[in-house]
């Protein structure tokens, strides 16, 4: 199917919070899944106005929405030294789960990444959700294994729940 990314609007809120809502919900029906907590909306705005909150559109709809950042250094420490494209908070209507959403994201995040001269495509995720770890190498991303957080100040209050996994394309 068709498709097209473009970056987020202000009107796009609305939809962006029923995605991450949908997520959430999705969340709660697996067992020792980290759950998405409510995001706070200026985070979101702030990500809009900055060009870095992104969605998938397919039949006039909203399928997925994401937001990117250029760095990431408490999720990433020593690592973040490196010239990178960070993937966040990837949440896909309920209708289009199953269509490989993030391959999709990840076509177009490769030459985004590089045209801005970034040498790392990365994303990262919560606890030990082995199927979200497979799904995230399935679609090109290495796992580079699971650790603390030292420092979860000002970090989303699911951060303070569990360990980090890091995943990385290489570019």
């Amino acid at each position: 199917m068709n498709y097209t990314i473009e970056k987020s609007t202000l009107e796009d809120l609305p939809e962006i919070f029923k995605r991450y809502e949908a997520a959430a919900d999705f969340q709660r029906t697996k067992k020792k899944v980290v759950v998405w907590p409510s995001f706070d909306p200026a985070l979101v705005e702030k990500e809009i106005l900055e060009g870095r909150q992104w969605k998938l559109v397919q039949n006039n709809s909203i399928c997925c929405v994401w937001a990117i950042a250029f760095n990431d250094p408490q999720i990433w420490e020593e690592r973040d030294k490196d010239p990178s494209v960070y993937i966040h908070r990837i949440a896909t209507h309920p209708a289009a789960r199953g269509q490989q959403m993030v391959k999709k994201i990840v076509d177009w995040a490769i030459p985004y990444a590089k045209k801005k001269k970034k040498t790392h495509l990365r994303l990262d995720t919560l606890g030990n959700n082995t199927r979200l770890i497979e799904y995230y190498q399935s679609a090109g991303f290495d796992f580079l294994g699971m650790f603390p957080i030292k420092n979860t100040k000002g970090l989303p209050d699911h951060y303070h729940t569990a360990p980090v996994c890091l995943f990385e394309i290489k570019l």
